[in-house]
């Protein structure tokens, strides 16, 4: 019979797992830490090893270090999460065989098991072939997409915060229909990235998608860029011109920081939106229009209109459905998420194999305010990439302003005040990428307090 040791200090899954298995035939055994393992696997014969990343005593990746240093060549399939998604890859470095994300499929987990087991001696799983970081982050990614009529490679990921899953939720809702979407939030939230989403996940999505810098528009132009103009209409005008909307026509016009448009050029999108037809600069003729508009600002249009800097009536045109995009320091969970995505990235376009964050790196993105929002996040991703020497990013490498941001009370407080500790718990986990000993050193307790709290809140 093939053996198996399962090794997780997580007493319930545990059995269930091996109550599990030992239905498909395998003989199971079990063990809550590594010292614990290290003595099962010196007295006993296994078949393979399925072990968690995080074990009271010490990790997986120590196990794995241990069977090494034995000289002991036993498969190991690892279970881990997205936010362990470094130490997936090192532990495939170190001869993992394979590795399952948690929450376990427990179909998937089975196929992973056989193919193990069935490959020929020495040799790895099919899969395994393919360089560790590609394939750990190709397959942990959260749900994404791409531009339709694309491949490869996934352009954004959905947070798992309840801000970021709210405001997916609603792209969804709004997407398929012929609603004008007014996206409202803080530069570098990813206004225009929502708007492209809206447009691919809309019954236009094979017709263009046009966005315009409403704030880059110089004012004389504003016509001629919006509705095109013909040869001669003005000084400078050598040539016909095809405007926004034409070549919007039958998809998506996207206009940014649609606040700063001047009034007299209100006035003149009002009408085109209103009547559907535009007439370029210079041209006698009308052309007809069908275009669905999703427009952005980082202002207050309510607090303009009242000073009588934009038109009421088109913002109601503009504002049929309002999408607030969160700021980053409204969803710190989400974080490292972001951080490990924009790594990918980096990765691809500097050509190098950076593994992920070491710890103090992890809790210096994670005590950063990020005013810059998503857009900051992912320009120092991309610098620090660049300066990494080592497998890991460091402090080091990351810019002053990050390196040196101040502490955040809600993560390194105590536990003290009732009110907020669930919050404050929930924050040192993700800044400790799930690791319970971490997470504990930043709360300032020690590990069974925190596993008492954790029961007490229900926190997984």
């Amino acid at each position: 019979m093939e053996r198996i040791l399962i090794v997780d200090d997580d007493v319930t899954f545990a059995l269930m797992l091996r109550t599990w298995l030992s239905k498909k035939g395998f003989g199971v055994e079990t063990a809550g830490s590594v010292a614990a393992a290290r003595e099962a696997l010196t007295g006993g014969k296994f078949s393979l090893v399925l072990s968690d990343m995080r074990l009271p005593d010490e990790d997986g990746i120590a196990l794995l270090q241990w069977l090494a240093g034995e000289g002991i060549s036993l498969p190991v399939i690892v279970m881990t999460s997205y936010a362990e998604i470094q130490n997936a890859v090192r532990s495939m470095k170190l001869g993992a065989r394979d590795y399952v994300a948690k929450p376990v499929n427990p179909d998937e987990l089975l196929k992973k098991i056989r193919e193990v087991l069935d490959a020929p001696a020495g040799s790895a799983a099919p899969e395994a072939q393919m360089l560790p970081t590609d394939r750990v982050q190709q397959e942990m990614r959260p749900r994404s997409a791409a531009p339709k009529g694309t491949a490869g490679r996934l352009n954004y990921i959905e947070g798992r915060s309840d801000a970021s899953r709210r405001l997916y939720e609603y792209v969804r809702l709004v997407a398929p229909t012929n609603m004008s979407v007014l996206v409202n939030g803080a530069s570098g939230t990813g206004k225009e990235h929502v708007a492209q989403l809206i447009h691919r996940s809309s019954k236009r999505a094979a017709q263009p998608f046009v966005a315009v810098d409403c704030g880059a528009i110089p004012r004389d132009l504003a016509a001629s860029e919006f509705f095109g103009h013909v040869k001669g209409a003005f000084t400078g005008a050598l040539a016909d011109k095809t405007g926004a909307f034409e070549a919007a026509n039958g998809g998506t016009l996207f206009l940014d920081e649609v606040g700063n448009l001047t009034y007299e050029t209100q006035v003149q999108l009002l009408r085109a939106l209103q009547e559907r037809r535009i007439r370029p600069v210079g041209s006698n003729r009308e052309v007809a229009v069908d275009i669905r508009l999703v427009a952005a600002t980082n202002e207050d249009l309510e607090a303009a209109i009242a000073r009588g800097a934009f038109r009421a009536d088109l913002f109601h045109r503009i504002n049929e459905f309002t999408l607030r995009m969160p700021e980053l320091r409204q969803m710190p969970e989400d974080i490292l998420l972001f951080a490990d995505f924009f790594l990918d990235q980096a990765n691809r376009e500097l050509d190098k194999r950076i593994v992920g964050f070491d710890a103090g790196a992890t809790e210096a993105l994670m005590r950063c305010e990020w005013p810059g929002n998503l857009r900051q996040l992912k320009n120092v991703v991309m610098t620090a990439t660049l300066l990494a020497a080592g497998e890991y990013i460091t402090v080091g490498d990351l810019p002053p302003e990050v390196a040196a941001a101040p502490g955040d009370a809600r993560t390194t407080a105590p536990l003290r005040d009732p009110a907020d500790e669930e919050e404050r718990i929930r924050r040192a986990l993700a800044a400790a990428g799930g690791n319970k000993s971490r997470a504990a050193r930043l709360l300032g307790v020690d590990r069974k307090t925190l596993y008492n709290k954790l029961h007490l809140y229900g926190i997984e």
